[in-house]
């Protein structure tokens, strides 16, 4: 662990085990600003007009990965991210720390990059600070870099006879043109690509019981695993997978249970990260063989 600067901001905290390295912000956020191998491409897309600043009334969209609470809501969601975060490191873990004064939240993230693979796990945690009950679903969110292609399981097909009812579900939001082609609607896969020209946004979600989903660009792949439970509620519409693009970026969206969160009490969600370097095609069959033996190094959560 080091304190670097990053983008302007000179108080970045970088972990690296020597063949992967993250930073995280503690001027803004929390945020973790960068993933990628020494030397290589960050995964994670920046916003230029944003980096180094600090301070601001408004919400900032900084990039990188950050934590927010579902279902999105005006003002409760844009809380503010623009000051000090409070950190430490235990020599394993590194600890990440926000309140939100008017929301009466604090936000937390507790990262460790393991020490001999390109893996980070992340424990997202919502702490009610306030007098009453909120109902809320911690929500992780991957701003990924331009040209990223985003990977979404879908169920497994059913013999004739067992496939009687449903076992899909996808929510669209107003703006989504399920014709728009950055969409890929396969047989086993759907996926999402991010396309500097385009000139609209798109927003998806689905329920993804397989729990994992992954983003390939320019021979790397990440593969993000979390946890699915059939007996939770989940926010919109009942989908624990969401995925946002526009002409700048592409994000990928996971979300813990939608809860009643009692005060003092804490709504906790996990991401586990796995980078290699993969070349990963579009049909079914090319990303069977290059993304699902990643996934099977990243343990179910």
């Amino acid at each position: 662990m080091e304190v670097v600067d990053f983008g302007g901001w000179p108080n970045c905290i970088r972990l690296s085990n020597g063949e992967v390295e993250l930073i995280a912000t503690t001027d803004v956020g929390p945020r973790l600003i960068r993933f990628g191998f020494v030397g290589g491409q960050n995964v994670f897309y920046n916003h230029a007009e944003t980096l180094g600043k600090t301070g601001g009334d408004g919400w900032q969209n900084y990039g990188g990965h950050r934590l927010w609470h579902a279902p999105e809501i005006q003002p409760r969601t844009y809380a503010p991210d623009n000051g000090p975060v409070e950190h430490s490191w235990d020599g394993a873990v590194l600890t990440l720390r926000n309140v939100e004064p008017d929301n009466r939240l604090a936000k937390e993230m507790r990262v460790t990059l393991a020490a001999a693979e390109p893996r980070v796990d992340v424990v997202h945690r919502i702490t009610n600070l306030g007098p009453w009950p909120i109902e809320l679903a911690p929500w992780a969110l991957s701003v990924m870099a331009q040209r990223s292609r985003a990977i979404f399981p879908q169920e497994d097909s059913k013999p004739r006879g067992e496939d009687l009812l449903p076992t899909r579900r996808l929510a669209l939001w107003p703006y989504a043109d399920m014709s728009d082609p950055r969409y890929t609607w396969g047989r086993r896969y759907i996926q999402i690509r991010q396309d500097p020209t385009a000139r609209s946004p798109q927003k998806i979600g689905l329920l993804n019981t397989k729990g994992w989903a992954a983003c390939v660009l320019d021979g790397q792949a990440v593969v993000v695993r979390y946890p699915y439970r059939p007996e939770a509620t989940y926010a919109d519409l009942g989908v624990n997978t969401e995925s946002y693009t526009d002409p700048n970026i592409l994000e990928i969206e996971t979300l813990g249970p939608l809860a009643r969160i009692e005060p003092g009490a804490v709504a906790e969600h996990r991401e586990s990260w796995l980078l290699a370097r993969t070349d990963c095609g579009t049909s079914d069959a090319e990303i069977d063989a290059a993304i699902l033996p990643l996934v099977a190094r990243l343990p179910e959560l």
